[in-house]
């Protein structure tokens, strides 16, 4: 009995001086950063999965939660964001598929002292505390403009957008705004595709039949060439194609005659800077700037092969 007591209380004392698994309290205290993308089944934000999952891994000290409807729906990515507030996360980063409809959510976040920022898709009228992505507008002006330049200022053009997320509109007043300065130019019908890439091959394939004699696709989003048979009801010999996004197989498109011009994001940024921000900000580091314009990749016949094999770089993670 008395050997069995002793054993117990050596067992207490080793456990009290740290014996086992405790716990190093120099450790670095693990961060749970939501990150949510409009949906799940748009390509282009694979690529932001790879960045903030990298940077994760990178810092040490952070687990990313990657969230979203499985296609886009502002209610259910509403949804999404309320469920992580409720989890109290340490931090959340969100492409709005609506920014004015999720605005007060975000407020709700900061309210309840999560760090939100937005990425991709800005929600400009809520209090995030910082936005990733390219200028919009600016973005619009270049396509609209590339495309001029390669219709010589004369032409019918169709317009492709998804109505309802902030950045998409702003990217196709870009486009208006340089294209309404050219009277030569007549833009023959605009239209929503509802973030559906199958929507987006059968407006293809209906417009092409409605407008036989159209000299311009210009679309500010990449739906047309995240597969490669949207575009092929397209006569490219006739009908050039402008578009946003520069993931594959866009560039393989475009070698192969399918597309003119191509205007690229910062893709693996997108989760990069929004999990580095979001660290900052829990540091007690707050951005030097509310707006981080990341800049765009015009992609052409002439630059094309450079750029894939920057692309191969950073899909290595190099």
């Amino acid at each position: 009995m008395r050997r069995l007591v002793l054993f117990l209380c050596l067992g207490v004392l080793t456990a009290a001086c740290g014996g086992g698994s405790a716990p190093d309290p120099a450790a670095p205290k693990m961060l749970r950063f939501a990150v949510i993308p409009k949906a799940l089944d748009i390509p282009v934000f694979n690529y932001a999965r790879i960045g903030a999952e990298r940077k994760a891994k990178e810092l040490g000290n952070i687990e990313v939660i990657w969230r979203a409807p499985e296609s886009a729906d502002q209610l259910r990515q509403k949804e999404v964001l309320e469920s992580f507030i409720s989890q109290r996360v340490d931090g959340i980063a969100i492409s709005c598929t609506n920014g004015d409809f999720l605005a007060p959510v975000i407020d709700k976040a900061i309210a309840a002292g999560i760090p939100v920022i937005t990425w991709d898709a800005d929600a400009p009228t809520s209090q995030r505390m910082a936005y990733y992505g390219v200028d919009d507008f600016k973005a619009g002006q270049r396509l609209a403009t590339e495309a001029l330049t390669a219709l010589g200022n004369k032409g019918k053009v169709a317009l492709m957008t998804s109505l309802g997320a902030y950045n998409l509109q702003r990217r196709l007043d870009g486009v208006n705004d340089i294209l309404k300065q050219q009277p030569g130019i007549t833009i023959v019908e605009t239209f929503d595709v509802k973030e559906d890439i199958v929507r987006a091959g059968e407006v293809i394939a209906t417009a092409t039949n409605r407008y036989p004699d159209l000299d311009a696709w210009i679309s500010v989003g990449g739906w047309p060439i995240m597969t490669r048979n949207a575009l092929e009801p397209v006569d490219t010999a006739r009908t050039r194609v402008f578009s946003f996004d520069t993931i594959p197989p866009a560039p393989e498109l475009l070698k192969a005659g399918k597309v003119h011009t191509l205007v690229g994001q910062k893709y693996f940024g997108w989760g990069s800077e929004a999990v580095r921000l979001l660290a900052e900000i829990k540091a007690g580091r707050m951005p030097p700037q509310k707006i981080i314009d990341s800049g765009v990749d015009v992609v052409n016949r002439a630059n094309v092969d450079q750029y894939l094999t920057e692309w191969n770089k950073l899909e290595r993670g190099q």
